[in-house]
């Protein structure tokens, strides 16, 4: 029996690790380009005007603003994603239009928006668990430049959250 085994294993092929070079490409689930991808292509300009987010700060734009304070401030996104979706964004850029662009100036109010979603998804009652996503570029899916914290939640999140 041990024998035969043996065979059947070593007649498999052998698992030899190989360069990246040598493997095939991944196959991927999503193959259409999407409308927000789309958008993020088209956005990717990050020339520093003033954006959505600006604008909402500045009042010239209504937004259902659900905190606020002298650093940041929460809404709910339009183009919600879960029952209970909204966007943390500082109220002054200050270079920080994406992730990849903080520097060490920006970790206070980095950390700040960090809190101020997980305080405000307590307020929301996502105590069960929610999602927090920063796209950055166009290859991440950023549609507007200006940093933004998504925070998703009010229902069973799955994984991998998406193509």
């Amino acid at each position: 029996m041990r024998a035969a085994a043996l065979r059947r294993i070593s007649s498999l092929a052998p698992l030899r690790a190989k360069s990246p070079a040598a493997l095939p490409p991944r196959r991927h689930a999503c193959r259409a380009m999407s409308d927000e991808q789309a958008k993020a292509q088209a956005a990717a300009n990050d020339d520093g005007e003033p954006t959505i987010f600006d604008k909402i700060i500045a009042k010239e734009i209504p937004a259902e603003v659900i905190y606020e304070d002298e650093t940041c401030m929460a809404f709910r996104d339009i183009n919600a994603q879960a029952p209970t979706h909204f966007l943390v964004i500082p109220k002054v850029r200050d270079g920080l239009t994406r992730l990849s662009n903080a520097t060490e100036k920006h970790k206070a109010v980095l950390g700040h928006c960090m809190w101020a979603a997980a305080h405000v998804a307590k307020e929301q009652g996502l105590a069960k668990g929610y999602r927090t996503v920063i796209n950055d570029g166009p290859e991440g899916c950023q549609s507007v430049y200006h940093l933004h914290i998504h925070v998703l939640g009010g229902k069973q999140l799955s994984w991998p959250p998406g193509c």
